[in-house]
């Protein structure tokens, strides 16, 4: 019995990389569909729940992905409600690589230490990885707070994370070097989450603030997201504040993809979103 995953994806064209690590998770084949929406998603979730029957459904998977977060939710939300009964299989979502990206930056900066209380800005926190990010330092206990190029769309995008998550989050302007500056100014935890090549935090803006203890950059491509903040870093101690790059971060980001994928194939009512998603980044990290 083949180990079959089904990508369905929002984008025009499924994702290379998505297929790649469905592969490298366990999947014997990978089938992706591109442009899937909740509106002609329903004949190939058909073709997945009613195929197998019993112990069998658990090889037959399905991961909704594509660059676009809330594209994707809804997406989500339609292939759970066509599963009834035992006509279900597991199920992940992970567009743009949001879940599993943000979850392992966070469990990074959580292990081993207690987050209750202390300060997180998230910066360009209006975009999926930044959304979630600032989800699990909520779930942390944290005080959060995310930046976008204006302070109403900040504060729009942190009502749909309060909705979803159950968390208090404040939006900031940082659409410049000194609001960004200003907004993490008393932070105890930096997450840049922007655009690759884009930075948004100097150097100056974080190495004498005393405040500062962690920082996290998902910008693999120079500049980075934080200046002095190398891709590599995971752990690197900079004058008592402890760096974590993109690719310090990433390393842990892909064995937290694979092993969701793994863990599909273990039964056939799995349901992989945020909260599960991150709880296995911790026990991993």
């Amino acid at each position: 019995m083949k180990k079959l995953l089904f990508l369905f994806d929002t984008d025009p064209v499924p994702s290379a990389f998505d297929t790649v690590v469905g592969y490298d998770g366990g999947a014997d084949n990978v089938a992706g569909y591109a442009a899937v929406s909740p509106e002609n998603v329903g004949a190939l979730i058909d073709g997945c729940i009613y195929t197998r029957g019993g112990k069998d459904k658990q090889n037959t998977a399905i991961f909704v992905g594509g660059g676009n977060m809330a594209k994707g939710e809804a997406l989500f939300e339609s292939v759970k409600k066509h599963f009834f009964g035992p006509f279900r299989v597991s199920v992940m979502l992970d567009s743009n690589g949001s879940n599993t990206t943000a979850a392992a930056g966070v469990a990074l900066l959580a292990k081993g230490r207690n987050l209750k209380g202390k300060k997180a800005v998230v910066l360009a926190g209006t975009g999926p990885v930044g959304m979630r990010a600032a989800g699990f330092f909520g779930m942390e206990g944290c005080d959060v707070t995310i930046t976008s190029r204006t302070k109403e769309r900040a504060e729009a995008a942190a009502k749909v994370i309060e909705k979803r998550f159950g968390i208090k989050v404040s939006g900031a302007a940082g659409a410049t070097d000194e609001e960004r500056v200003e907004a993490v100014k008393d932070a105890n935890i930096v997450y840049s989450a922007g655009a690759i090549g884009v930075q948004l935090l100097p150097k100056s803006g974080w190495e004498n603030n005393p405040k500062i203890e962690l920082l996290a950059d998902v910008n693999a491509q120079p500049p980075m997201g934080i200046e002095g903040v190398d891709a590599m870093d995971k752990g690197k101690d900079h004058g008592g504040k402890l760096g974590y790059g993109a690719l310090g971060i990433g390393g842990l980001k892909l064995k937290l993809h694979r092993e969701c994928i793994a863990k599909m194939f273990e039964s056939s009512d799995g349901v992989y979103d945020a909260e599960e998603i991150y709880a296995l980044a911790k026990e991993m990290a």
